[in-house]
């Protein structure tokens, strides 16, 4: 297996040239007489293009299994046979997964191209660099999908692309991205009323991981840190005293971790302080089970901000009342 590898890591570095023509949306050939192959990369993504694509013959296969490190993730040797039997690879972009892209390139077929959703939407100019990306660092935070409108314009993408390579089914990729976009709305609307009763000053992000920065920008939250920081390490003792004082300080009413990633550091804010430590959001691993009701991008998106809501004080009845059924039945394949 190691020599496979060593393999497939030369080939990305002799062919990505030769291949990186196929980096862009609006690339790819049309697909006639047969179903279309997408291959993704995080469970959001996902969940958004099985939304777009269901009720049509389309297979999506994800590469990244839920509650991985998607930063650091390396695919496995077997992925590479996912990504070069697919006619469209959706992936985040932002430089999130760099070392699947690389097996992408290395492993690409002739007509296939790879879209990357959040580098398509987002001019340089809006880039997002903080403490966990720093701008030194050349890597933009990348987490767009967690704020609704930024969603929404992924979904808007990938109907574009699988009308302009699959227009047999250019009909139902219309409607059910009508479909979708209606129920982002719901989410986006109910998330607004839903903030807005949390009182201002309490408005505050600690979390473990930075992954909230473009949502906090749209809805009115201050990030005031995040625990994992550039290198994926544990923080210092003196960014750890630093947190605790700035806790104190901003007088924040919660704290949040993940489920996937338990965080000791953060129990030790919370202890040290006296603040509430919630240790359940969820960055890009779904609610559920692949065919639960809630396993969806939508889902997801709810659980987040109806903990992060009632943590801070607010009323998340609204975002309790919203639809997060898929549009569609999913059918997609998410590694686990």
């Amino acid at each position: 297996m190691a020599i496979f590898l060593i393999v497939v890591t030369g080939c990305a570095n002799a062919d990505q040239g030769s291949n990186s023509q196929s980096v862009g949306c609006e690339l790819g050939d049309v697909i006639q007489g047969r179903a279309i192959k997408i291959a993704t990369t995080v469970a959001p993504i996902t969940s958004i293009v099985a939304n777009i694509a269901g009720s049509t013959s389309t297979m999506i296969t994800g590469i990244v299994p839920e509650g991985t490190n998607s930063h650091t993730f390396e695919p496995k040797p077997s992925d590479a046979a996912t990504l070069e039997s697919a006619d469209i690879v959706f992936i985040n972009g932002l430089v999130l997964e760099e070392p699947t892209k690389d097996l992408a390139l290395a492993n690409i077929r002739s007509g296939t191209n790879i879209c990357e959703l959040g580098t398509e939407i987002l001019p340089e100019s809006e880039y997002l660099y903080d403490f966990s990306f720093p701008k030194e660092g050349g890597k933009p935070n990348p987490h767009l999908w967690t704020n609704p409108p930024m969603a929404k314009k992924y979904a808007q993408v990938v109907r574009d692309v699988l009308v302009r390579r699959d227009p047999s089914n250019a009909a139902v990729y219309e409607k059910n991205f009508a479909a979708f976009v209606v129920k982002i709305d719901a989410l986006d609307k109910a998330l607004r009323e839903s903030v807005a009763s949390i009182a201002e000053g309490q408005r505050k992000l600690l979390t473990y991981h930075d992954a909230y920065a473009y949502f906090a920008l749209e809805y009115g939250f201050t990030v005031i840190g995040a625990i994992q920081p550039s290198s994926f390490d544990e923080p210092t003792p003196k960014e750890i005293a630093e947190l605790i004082s700035q806790v104190k300080a901003q007088e924040v009413k919660a704290i949040f971790g993940s489920e996937v990633f338990p965080s000791t550091v953060l129990e030790q804010i919370g202890a040290e302080t006296g603040v509430r430590y919630v240790d359940v959001l969820r960055d890009d691993d779904l609610i559920g089970k692949p065919g639960d009701a809630e396993h969806s991008w939508l889902g997801l998106m709810r659980f987040n901000f109806v903990t992060m809501v009632e943590a801070l004080g607010g009323d998340a009845s609204a975002l309790k009342a919203v639809d997060v059924r898929d549009v569609t039945k999913d059918e997609a394949v998410y590694p686990q």
